[in-house]
């Protein structure tokens, strides 16, 4: 009797920890923030497959040696109509199959002929030694619900079924609310995971989750991923991300958007820096707060936002966007056109410091922000070296931004390497000082 007790405890113990582990093993997945690209800022709803492939040919022989993987399709790729500066939502034609499951249009995505979806595009991405990914929206196609659609693997359950006007997406209405305790909820987010594992997806956006938080979903979707047994990084949008979720989100996605679309606006910027200070503590290894993609380079090509430009930030503001996104590890989704950067543009994702730093650094703090100056910290456990990002974010007058390095055990002697230009100085007082122009940073690595 004794050994059957023991036996039981052993199972039971054994079912917990492989239960625990399961719900865990998707942070192994981005264990750091990913990087890539994204069609959003370039290209809004309408971005082609030659387009796609152009970005990820950039990537492969500039970039990828870096750590940039990522290439992922945006928003509406299953829509035959849509428009560029906005979206068709007056007499939009859906892609669909019998299963009311999105697939490409072949209009803009030619080997998704015959059903095949974006099989053909991930091989190509693959062969790259690069990771594919796609956008959708949260929730069940309007068009489905219509229809009555069976939802694959449901047993008899339609898309009518699970589905609620309620909480629909108020800026794109091409989906409704799942109702998550619905019979058949599940299968359909099963479905379209499943759909998007045989095509060779190894990242997904999923749009309209964040605001508002839309709890049970999330954990559908989680549950979905899981089951394909495909590593499928799941990135949350948009923002603002309730704080008050914080725990939550992160045991179900590898990172989830702080702030609304981020935009080449000096104030978009200070936006993020703000609400991002609630965000430090909930960074680690697999789950991670996002700054959204990085509008530099050349955008708006066909986009949402004005006409085709290089960005409009300055090049001391795009220094500082690059310095705050990387010392804050947040992914890093860039949002031009890549094989339209220049040479100042590639410098900014190219530095090699800088991506050891967003790569390696932890225990990343805010140590102030005030009077338009703000300092952040973080640290290198395997080299020791202390990072340390000067911001003047005022808009008028130069600044002193000074930290004491007491705290961080540098009281006299240390060596200090400034990041972006690679230059070495020595340091002798406790009292670090930099002068800043409006809207321009420093970074260093500090070591004794």
């Amino acid at each position: 009797m004794l050994k059957k007790a023991f036996i039981i405890v052993a199972l039971y113990s054994i079912a917990v920890t492989t239960q625990a582990q399961t719900k865990s093993s998707f942070k192994d997945w981005a264990k750091t923030p990913p990087m890539g690209w994204n069609s959003w800022d370039c290209y809004g709803s309408t971005v082609t497959e030659a387009e796609v492939k152009a970005n990820a040919d950039y990537m492969a022989t500039n970039l990828k040696k870096l750590g940039w993987q990522y290439v992922v399709v945006d928003i509406r790729w299953f829509v035959e109509n849509d428009k560029a500066g906005g979206y068709n939502q007056t007499d939009p034609r859906y892609v669909m199959d019998e299963y009311g499951r999105f697939l490409p249009y072949v209009g803009r995505f030619p080997s998704a002929a015959g059903g095949k979806g974006f099989k053909a595009l991930a091989d190509y991405i693959h062969s790259k030694g690069l990771k594919f990914g796609i956008h959708i929206m949260r929730g069940i196609p309007v068009e489905a619900v219509k229809r009555k659609l069976p939802i694959k693997g449901a047993r008899g359950i339609t898309a009518d079924q699970v589905y609620s006007t309620e909480l629909q997406c108020q800026w794109l209405r091409d989906n409704y609310t799942v109702v998550a305790d619905r019979t058949g909820a599940q299968e359909y987010y099963d479905s379209i995971l499943e759909l998007y594992a045989s095509w060779g997806v190894d990242f997904i956006k999923v749009d309209d989750l964040s605001r508002p938080y839309h709890e049970g979903e999330i954990e559908l979707i989680r549950k979905a991923i899981d089951k394909t047994g495909r590593p499928i990084v799941l990135s949350t949008s948009p923002g603002e991300t309730p704080i008050r979720n914080a725990e939550h989100i992160k045991e179900h996605a590898n990172m989830w958007r702080m702030v609304d679309d981020v935009w080449d606006i000096w104030k978009d910027l200070v936006h993020l820096m703000n609400v991002s200070k609630g965000w430090y503590a909930y960074s680690a290894p697999g789950t991670w707060p996002d700054c959204d993609m990085i509008p530099l380079g050349r955008i708006a090509i066909r986009g949402e936002r004005g006409k085709d430009r290089m960005t409009r930030l300055t090049k001391d503001e795009q220094v500082s966007l690059m310095t705050f996104f990387t010392i804050f590890r947040s992914p890093l989704m860039f949002g031009g056109d890549l094989p339209s950067n220049d040479t100042f543009t590639l410098s900014l994702v190219s530095n090699k410091d800088i991506l050891k730093m967003h790569r390696e650094g932890t225990d990343v703090k805010q140590l102030f922000m005030e009077n338009g100056k703000m300092a952040i910290t973080s640290r290198n456990s395997k080299t020791g070296e202390r990072y340390l990002a000067l911001f003047n974010i005022g808009d008028k007058e130069m600044a002193t931004v000074t930290v004491n390095l007491k705290e961080f055990g540098f009281d006299s002697k240390y060596r200090v390497k400034e990041l972006w230009t690679g230059n070495y100085i020595r340091g002798t007082e406790a009292n670090f000082s930099q002068q800043l122009a409006p809207h321009s940073s420093k970074v260093f690595s500090i070591s004794k």
